[in-house]
C-alpha cells in the first residue's frame, strides 16, 4: 500500500473491510487500525460474513480519525449503486476537509 510508504493520503475508504475471517471472529486483522488518523470511509453489507454491523461500528472505533461507516445492502459483495452513492457522498463532503501541509500524512505508520 502507497500509504504504508508513508505517502500523503486525503482519506481512507475501505470497502467490505475484512475483520476475520467468516465464522472466526477470534481471528481479527485489526491492530493496525488505531494507527490511522485520516478521515475514514467504511462501506460494508449489512451482511458481511467478514464483519457485522456490531464488530465493524467496535473496532473501526480504533481509528483516530474522523469515521463514517455506512451499511448497504448485502453481503461482502454488495449491490455496486448503493456502495457507489456512499462513496460520492463521502467524496463530495470531502471538499470541506481542512488540508494538510504537502507531504504531511494523515495514516501514522
Amino acid at each position: 500500500m502507497a500509504v504504508a510508504d508513508g505517502l500523503a493520503v486525503a482519506g481512507l475508504l475501505l470497502l467490505s473491510y475484512p475483520l476475520h475471517p467468516p465464522g472466526r471472529p477470534e481471528n481479527l486483522r485489526t491492530d493496525h487500525l488505531g494507527a490511522i488518523t485520516a478521515p475514514t470511509l467504511a462501506v460494508t453489507g449489512e451482511r458481511d460474513p467478514f464483519g457485522t454491523p456490531t464488530e465493524m461500528r467496535e473496532h473501526l472505533a480504533a481509528i483516530t480519525g474522523p469515521t463514517e461507516i455506512v451499511l448497504v445492502p448485502g453481503n461482502h459483495s454488495p449491490a455496486l449503486g448503493p456502495v457507489l452513492a456512499a462513496v460520492r457522498a463521502w467524496v463530495g463532503a470531502s471538499a470541506q476537509w481542512p488540508r494538510l501541509p504537502a507531504g504531511e500524512s494523515k495514516v501514522a505508520r
